[in-house]
């Protein structure tokens, strides 16, 4: 009798042992199928690029929700800087990430250099100026580029207009932009006869012919890094998707539309 007694309160022990490990099992599978949501801050360059890579993300992991916050890195740096809810920074400028580097907002380690870009002269495809190079912005009467404070495609392109000896004769004549996708804006729309974009940019529009590329000499390297924002409140979910930023699929994506791999 006390041998069945002891087997019975071993089988109940057993069967409580068990009942608590499926119960577990099920709690971490519904942590695992809840509904995250990511913001990412990212240059207005990166647009079409990361939109295609976010609908590849979220088909294999559909419990994440992507949500992006384009814009001109200087701006996008200055609001993470004062609290503005972010998970990653993708940069179009080392300085504006490096900032948030330095004002301890992303770590070191959980940053990277991911891709490259170039700068081009575009004109309305219907131009009949005859602009055909940066030689030529003289006769241009109005020239777009991004704002050289807060834009780094402006930054860039003032950078490389005075290292060929043109901005102080075309100085009088840009028409300053909020972000690199309006200057090509104002191009397609004939708002101005020139602007400056970078190559990813150019290849997008139907309505722009590349008239002209800058030498790299001309202007510092037009790096994009890529960072988790430190505070983030879904470090995981962050580091899923920084991580699935960088694999094989997603760069294929960035150089489909113009960007270069620097890794």
């Amino acid at each position: 009798m006390e041998k069945q007694y002891r087997l019975f309160f071993l089988l109940m022990v057993l069967f409580l042992l068990l009942a608590g490990c499926s119960s577990n099992d099920e709690r971490k599978q519904e942590v695992s199928e809840e509904k995250v949501e990511l913001t990412i801050s990212a240059a207005a360059s990166l647009q079409d690029a990361l939109t295609d890579i976010e609908a590849s993300f979220e088909k294999e992991h559909p419990n994440v929700q992507v949500n992006f916050n384009f814009g001109a890195s200087g701006s996008l740096q200055q609001q993470i800087s004062q609290g503005a809810p972010a998970d990653l920074f993708f940069s179009a400028a080392e300085d504006k990430f490096d900032k948030l580097v330095q004002d301890g907002l992303i770590e070191e380690k959980n940053g990277i250099d991911l891709i490259g870009n170039e700068l081009v002269l575009v004109v309305p495809k219907d131009s009949t100026i005859g602009i055909k190079s940066f030689n030529d912005l003289s006769e241009a009467d109005k020239l777009s580029i991004g704002t050289p404070e807060s834009v780094p495609a402006g930054k860039y392109s003032k950078e490389s207009l005075e290292n060929m000896n043109i901005w102080n004769t075309i100085e009088e004549k840009v028409v300053y932009a909020k972000d690199v996708r309006q200057v090509l804006t104002y191009v397609e729309t004939n708002n101005v006869d020139a602007g400056i974009v970078y190559k990813t940019d150019a290849l997008i529009s139907e309505k722009v012919n590349i008239a002209d590329t800058a030498d790299e000499n001309t202007h510092d390297a037009i790096i994009y890094p890529l960072g988790v924002i430190k505070d983030t409140s879904h470090p995981e979910e962050a580091k899923l998707f920084y991580d699935y930023l960088q694999n094989e699929k997603s760069m294929n994506i960035f150089e489909k539309y113009g960007f270069k791999g620097l890794n």
